[in-house]
């Protein structure tokens, strides 16, 4: 599928997708790169094997800049990620890719976007804030997740938030990673080692990497944040645990005098002169409760209780 980018991108054929001075934009499969990567004229021996892509970055060479893109699938963060390699010099770019992604991300570019000044930077521009349109939306979702289990944990604490936190934590350090690599990339795009683009269209680069760097910041953030609710949820089993190792020690302190007293009397020795008054056992039974108020009152005295 070719492109030529005017006001916005027009399908054209193979045949005359350099006509002109027009920049043209490619998007072709790994077997269609094989058969026609001579026709584009970068000097580079690409072979591409899309199975093996796991990063996003760019390779300066010396006609052409080349590179792979690795993107998280935003709607579960934990599935394969969706890989395709480009390559481009000053004429246009070349999309390789095998799954449909830049086809569907183009359409959206074509039916959204209408340009006073065309050009192959603001296609490359619009086409990387394609990939990250959605992510302020991703991450407020998962600040607001994170903030339900924040409440949950403060109002039950039994309820164990580990597994949802560590899920979490993996989505935003795959996030994390991928953002690292897409600031890479604009940087690299923003150098124009080449000169592959005009010194005044470098800064819709530097616009997309600062955005991209927010949501890195924001990503890093809210990996703090879902730490905190780990560390939160362990302070609470420990104050409970302290609570339930109060009660216990408050009870045992209780019963100790009692249990003294009731092995004291419990030796029944011959000559001693409790056994044989009739008042000796309801006397018992009084001080063992007067014992019990007075422990009890002490221990609510200093707030044991």
């Amino acid at each position: 599928m070719y492109y030529n980018i005017k006001n916005t991108l027009e399908k054209t054929s193979a045949l005359d997708f350099r006509a002109g001075n027009e920049k043209y934009v490619a998007v072709l499969s790994s077997a269609e790169w094989s058969e026609n990567r001579d026709k584009f004229e970068m000097g580079i021996e690409m072979d591409i094997d899309l199975s093996s892509v796991n990063s996003t970055k760019a390779e300066v060479n010396y006609d052409s800049l080349t590179g792979t893109f690795s993107l998280p699938d935003r709607e579960d963060i934990s599935r394969p990620s969706i890989n395709f390699a480009f390559a481009l010099d000053e004429k246009g770019v070349v999309f390789i890719d095998d799954n449909g992604f830049v086809e569907k991300t183009i359409d959206r570019i074509i039916s959204t976007k209408r340009w006073a000044v065309p050009s192959l930077e603001r296609f490359i521009y619009d086409f990387l804030e394609q990939i990250v349109i959605k992510d302020q939306m991703l991450l407020s979702k998962y600040d607001k997740e994170l903030d339900t289990l924040e409440s949950e944990v403060l109002t039950d604490g039994e309820k164990d938030p580990s597994l949802k936190v560590s899920r979490i934590r993996s989505d935003l350090r795959d996030l994390r990673i991928h953002y690292e690599q897409l600031l890479d990339l604009g940087q690299e795009l923003e150098e124009n080692e080449n000169n592959f683009f005009s010194k005044e269209n470098t800064r819709y680069f530097h616009l997309f990497t600062q955005r991209v760097s927010r949501l890195h910041d924001i990503a890093t953030s809210l990996r703090d944040y879902s730490i905190q609710i780990r560390e939160l949820y362990q302070s609470q089993l420990d104050k409970k645990q302290n609570r339930i190792m109060t009660l216990l020690t408050v009870i045992t302190s209780i019963f100790m005098p009692l249990t003294l007293i009731a092995g004291w009397y419990g030796m029944n020795f011959k000559y001693m002169p409790e056994l044989e008054k009739e008042a000796a056992y309801p006397t018992v039974i009084v001080v063992s409760i007067v014992i019990v108020i007075v422990c009890l009152i002490f221990f609510k005295k200093k707030k044991w209780l």
